[in-house]
């Protein structure tokens, strides 16, 4: 919005002109951003302090971690507001994607909200029943995947790194195929916030790469340089990208180990359906398998660790799952934890931006 104001006056003021630039107007949305949570992220945290906002730890989980318990939580409320703010500050406000993803920030934020509020005011871990929750993200992300396939020139074709003449039409099917995606990168981001800066680093890694692919995406004359497919618009989704990279930089400011807050699911659950969304609006679906692929792994080892207990009658693959308790289980310092599987999300995402070239 302040950047269709400023840009009123760009035939009186020449340099204004450089407000137009999505490059620049990324910058200043990841700084303005940045600079909300470092301002505001003290205050957050003795406000949910004050207001007894703890985390309750899983009773099942490390013993190291009922040191945590109490730990202010609910720190999507800093990162979500602030990247909205600046979202709607420096973005074209007549782009569609921009709105879809306010849209997705919202419904998947309050969810979260939810979530986190039974946890709190229960003083227990549980929350949202899991049907319960997986319902409303469903229904969510049936809603934002109806808009994207409806809005004209949308393609429903896939786009496979690698294989440049291999693109399958899914039509209709793209529905639930983009429902699979936003719901299942929220839930696996949300199993990844276990330890103190290991899901924000990842997302904020995961956020510089989309606004990579999103802004190659929305030029046409470098989307057909690299052979991807442009789409009108999607420069936009760049700057909020931008705006959720500087959000997360502020909060893991007071997020790194050891934590002053955590991110809890009204924040872990709306990045994540966010991410889901960027990753169908720019159409590199298949490539957050390799951007995402610590969250992948996060959410697999849940997965195989449930199947195999009931299919064995109580036998188990990992110590623990989420893997990464299964690495503390196994005596790795928490520090060590977190800073390996940040390097992890860094090779991953270099080797998807390599994708660009191999095809």
């Amino acid at each position: 919005m302040l950047f269709k104001l400023i840009y009123l006056f760009h035939t009186d003021f020449s340099w204004l002109n450089v407000f137009r630039y999505i490059t620049f107007r990324t910058i200043l949305s990841s700084l303005t951003a940045l600079m909300i949570c470092l301002i505001c992220g003290g205050w957050v945290i003795r406000r949910l302090r004050a207001m007894q906002v703890g985390q309750q730890i899983r009773e099942d989980g490390p013993s190291n971690h009922r040191t945590k318990a109490g730990t202010p939580t609910m720190g999507g409320c800093l990162i979500v507001p602030a990247a909205l703010f600046s979202t709607l500050l420096w973005v074209d406000p007549s782009n569609f994607y921009v709105w879809i993803v306010v849209f997705v920030a919202l419904c998947f934020g309050l969810i979260g909200f939810a979530d986190d509020y039974l946890k709190v005011s229960q003083k227990n871990s549980r929350g949202l029943s899991a049907s319960a929750k997986f319902s409303l993200q469903i229904i969510c992300a049936t809603g934002v995947s109806l808009a994207i396939y409806l809005y004209p020139g949308f393609d429903t074709h896939l786009n496979l790194p690698f294989f440049k003449r291999v693109v399958p039409d899914l039509g209709l099917w793209y529905i639930p195929f983009s429902v699979f995606i936003i719901v299942g990168t929220s839930n696996a981001v949300n199993l990844t916030d276990g330890l103190d800066g290991l899901a924000i680093s990842p997302l904020i890694v995961a956020f510089a790469s989309y606004l990579g692919f999103s802004y190659i995406a929305g030029n046409v004359k470098i989307a057909s340089y690299l052979q991807v497919p442009y789409i009108s618009g999607a420069g936009e989704i760049a700057v909020i990208c931008g705006t959720l990279v500087g959000a997360g930089l502020g909060f893991l400011w007071y997020n790194a180990y050891p934590a002053e807050i955590f991110m809890g699911d009204v924040g872990s659950i709306p990045l994540g359906a966010i991410l889901g969304t960027v990753a169908v609006a720019t159409k590199q679906e298949v490539v957050l398998v390799l951007v995402g692929g610590l969250f992948v792994f996060e959410a697999l080892s849940v997965i195989f660790q449930v199947a195999y207990f009931k299919l064995t009658g109580g036998q188990r693959i990992f110590r623990m799952a989420p893997i990464h308790h299964h690495f503390e289980l196994k005596g790795w310092p928490e520090p060590k934890v977190i800073v390996r599987f940040w390097i992890i999300s860094i090779v991953l995402a270099l080797l998807s931006l390599s994708t660009l070239k191999l095809r």
